[in-house]
């Protein structure tokens, strides 16, 4: 069974959804991608356009580009060339890809998958959150610093207004 971390670095965010390859689930459930690809054409029906799409060239080719970048260790099983476009599963193609393969291993894999998913949005969710506070801050500390700011404002214009000379004025000198 592989790590959390090792899941982890198999879910891509493609079209703005969380998703695995078809070719990343194959190597968990240990089975060939063409069997798994076969089985969800056999229940298509299980596998609406948010449970499952196929990249598109462009797409595909972006993401090759950036298993290139990945370390070795990291890097998915991808291969140099592909015949087919690969599958991209939805977290809800995740869970019924369990109803369509119905090996032990492929329970125990999607379980360990849909905790994965799971933990990941409890992340997104303490950073939206740690978002939303930094902009109030923003918005709160915007307002102080406008009044600090006014304030520099008005100094440098009382800056520019000419200064009548402070002291004593010698008046002896004056009539000489």
């Amino acid at each position: 069974m592989k790590t959390d971390e090792q899941i982890a670095n198999t879910i891509y965010t493609i079209r703005g959804h969380k998703v695995m390859l078809d070719r990343d689930r194959a190597e968990l459930y240990e089975v060939e991608t063409r069997s798994l690809n076969q089985a969800v054409k056999r229940n298509i029906s299980r596998f609406p356009g948010d449970f499952m799409f196929q990249l598109t060239k462009d797409e595909y080719d972006s993401l090759r580009s950036q298993f290139v970048i990945l370390k070795k260790t990291e890097k998915p099983q991808t291969g140099k060339h592909t015949k087919y476009l690969p599958y991209a599963f939805t977290e809800q193609g995740v869970a019924m890809l369990s109803s369509v393969l119905s090996s032990e291993r492929a329970i125990q894999v999607n379980i360990q998958i849909m905790r994965m998913f799971t933990r990941l949005r409890a992340m997104l969710s303490t950073h939206e959150d740690l978002r939303r506070k930094i902009e109030s801050m923003e918005k709160k500390y915007d307002e102080q610093f406008g009044i600090v700011f006014r304030a520099i404002k008005r100094l440098l214009s009382d800056d520019a207004k000419p200064k009548r000379k402070i002291g004593f004025v010698n008046t002896t000198e004056k009539n000489t």
